[in-house]
């Protein structure tokens, strides 16, 4: 990968701990340099309970791109959905075996223990009972190299606002997934120097269809397929999976909306496929705001013909919109070349996210969205 916008070879705990000047990128520090710490993400605003399921998804009509003898492409997918109270045993963040591979892949062991990045506290319930109603449908795609996970805390605001929330793990594409049996494939795209985005973009965006597929077919998503509104489809992602997200919607008449967080669209054309359909860029200004000639989010932007935002959030970073900067605080390891706070980059992230899809998925009207907003003096419109 040759983008700068996507830093493709980062994994979410390298970038979770590199801000620390005491802390070199390849993790020489011994394990008594990071604070002990029980970390716990935000809590959801909406007012559903939350729950998850786990699905394991394999399209057999699909080559993997990455490892062509494997049987099919295979997805791992974390459901969270408005739910029933239930008092049930909370839903992991992520297995020790997958914290664990994340922290070796960069040399991390011993910086931070794997079981405390393992069991960061979710709110959401395993397997609660769905509550009644239909939902709109919302998929997030992560970032390259990045597990679904990092995508945690605003899977389980939209499930608490009345969203069911797909977060897909793509095969051989994260360094730190693991699948059925235990068995933790590697990244092999990341070892790939000769991978093109288009790739893996276009190759996203089949697999958030077959995705779609399965969430509304009773056979494979079961009783979670009653209570999501197949009429009610959206998508987003962060840095290439932002870029999935649009061409998701370019390939796949069925998603009405979608997000795009601070990533490049790397594909020919992006945004001409979309017609009238809402699509908004959320991004760090440094890189994502006009005076960079150098992207590709102008070109987008103007070929968009539909409802358009495009915004960019001053002093934030790469990692802004998703998890890993309210964790990295809390270990007391905040990355010193960005400015913007990890809380208020969640918050932000929160706002706007969820008010993008309210507006375009359940028809409530959003002044947040209509121009510049004092409480959020971060956030700047650009060609409005």
């Amino acid at each position: 990968m040759r983008s700068r916008s996507n830093t493709s070879r980062r994994t979410v705990l390298t970038a979770l701990l590199a801000g620390a000047a005491s802390v070199p990128l390849l993790g020489a520090a011994p394990a008594s340099s990071a604070p002990a710490a029980v970390l716990e993400l935000p809590s959801p605003a909406g007012p559903h309970p939350v729950g998850r399921r786990t699905l394991h998804l394999v399209d057999r009509h699909r080559t993997d791109p990455w490892v062509p003898a494997a049987r099919g492409r295979e997805l791992m997918v974390s459901v969270s959905y408005p739910a029933r109270p239930s008092g049930g045993v909370p839903a992991a963040y992520m297995t020790e075996s997958e914290a664990q591979r994340l922290l070796e892949a960069k040399g991390l062991a011993g910086v931070v223990p794997a079981v405390t990045v393992a069991g960061t506290r979710t709110h959401a319930q395993l397997d609660a009972p769905t509550a009644p109603g239909r939902f709109p449908l919302v998929l997030l795609s992560p970032g390259f190299s990045m597990p679904r996970t990092t995508l945690t805390a605003l899977a389980g605001e939209l499930a608490a606002r009345g969203y069911v929330v797909a977060a897909v793990d793509h095969a051989y594409e994260s360094v730190g997934t693991e699948f059925p049996g235990g068995r933790v494939p590697p990244c092999v795209a990341c070892d790939r120097v000769d991978v093109e985005e288009a790739v893996v973009v276009e190759g996203r965006a089949a697999d958030l269809s077959f995705v779609i597929d399965a969430l509304t077919g009773h056979r494979r998503a079961g009783l979670l397929a009653h209570v999501i509104d197949s009429r009610r489809i959206g998508v987003a992602g962060h840095s290439i999976g932002g870029a999935a997200a649009m061409a998701t919607m370019a390939a796949d008449r069925r998603v009405r909306a979608g997000v795009n967080l601070d990533g490049g669209f790397f594909v020919r054309d992006a945004g001409s496929g979309l017609g009238r359909r809402p699509f908004m860029m959320v991004g760090a200004e440094a890189v994502h705001g006009p005076a960079n000639t150098a992207g590709d989010w102008a070109e987008t932007y103007d070929r968009l013909r539909g409802w358009k935002r495009w915004l960019t959030v001053s002093g934030a970073g790469h990692f802004s919109f998703t998890d890993i900067p309210w964790l990295a605080e809390q270990l007391g390891l905040p990355d010193p070349e960005v400015p913007l706070p990890g809380e208020r980059g969640w918050y932000i992230t929160r706002d706007y996210v969820g008010a993008f899809f309210d507006l375009h998925l359940r028809g409530i009207p959003q002044p947040l969205l209509q121009g510049p907003a004092p409480s959020h003096p971060e956030v700047e419109f650009h060609r409005p």
